[in-house]
Formats: structure tokens, sequence, C-alpha cells
């Protein structure tokens, strides 16, 4: 198999730390860019996206596929099946200090990534349409840009989320 057969490595990486969050303790949230293809309560969308608490206490048959991320929670009390594909995430995080990952916005169904080696851009072609043209998709952050700021000091560093008073602590049972 090689690189342009190999699957997302997005599904893996949400599946680890998914597991990372709730080994130390942490609340898992799931940033989501909402369009037709993710079932979740409308109502809840603010600007496109929506949050979603997927830890073990929020939600019931959890299933984080390779394809779907799948569950049931409940909404203002009222339970709803949820299902968001894979490329519609957006970030996962712990609740309580922010650590995660963010990813871009995928592509949809029936597109392919490729990436040029020549530059730090992707390329996004559709096999289907051969002769439709290419899409640049240009990286969220670049490393050198973040480094010029930083020594500038143009922008400060982003905030911190509120400290809950809640850590994770061992407890002997004799």
């Amino acid at each position: 198999m090689d690189a342009p057969d190999a699957t997302s490595t997005r599904p893996y990486l949400i599946r680890a730390l998914y597991e990372w969050c709730t080994d130390n303790g942490f609340t898992p949230y799931l940033a989501v860019a909402v369009d037709e293809t993710v079932q979740v309560p409308r109502e809840y969308v603010k600007d496109g996206e929506i949050v979603l608490n997927i830890s073990f206490d929020a939600t019931s048959s959890l299933k984080l596929g390779n394809d779907f991320i799948e569950f049931k929670g409940r909404f203002a009390g009222t339970a709803r099946d949820i299902m968001v594909p894979i490329n519609q995430v957006i970030a996962i995080y712990a609740r309580e200090n922010g650590q995660g990952m963010a990813f871009p916005l995928g592509p949809p169904g029936g597109v392919k990534i490729t990436a040029p080696s020549s530059t730090n851009l992707l390329s996004v072609r559709n096999d289907d349409q051969a002769a439709a043209p290419e899409v640049k998709v240009v990286p969220l952050a670049s490393v050198e840009s973040g480094r010029r700021n930083n020594e500038q000091n143009e922008e400060p560093d982003p905030p911190r989320p509120p400290a809950t008073g809640l850590r994770p602590a061992l407890k002997r049972v004799k």
C-alpha cells in the first residue's frame, strides 16, 4: 500500500486523544464543522460549528470509527442520535486545559488529498473528474509565521481556559 492509498490518520489521532483524555480524567470535547452530512441537533449549531462532549458519562454507544463518530447524547434532556463524518471534525481537546489537536477541514467524499514534494501546500483533486481544476489548501498556520509573530511580540499568548480546581488524584483504598 503506497501513500496515496493509505487510510487517513485522523480517526487514529482522534481515538488516541480520546483515550489520553479519559486516562487523565479530562473531558474530551469534539469540535465539528456542521454541513448536510453531519447529524446533530441543528438548534445547538452556532456559526456552522458545534462542540460535543464525548465523555463516557455524556454518551452511550460511542463508536469512534474510521469513517464516522456515532453515539447517543442528551440535549436538554432528550436523547438524540449523533453521527459525525470524520472529515468534519475540526478538533478534539480536553475541556479542563484545552490540550488536544486541531485538524484542517477535510475534503468532501470522493476527493483525495495529495501533497506535492516541492511545496507546503496541499492539492486536492477528484479522481472522478480528471479535468476538474486543482484546489489549493493552505495550512492553518505555518511555523515561520508563528516565529515571526513571537519574535516581534505582535500577538500576546492565547488565553488559557479557566481553571476548574478539579485535578485527577489517586486515592489509596485498603
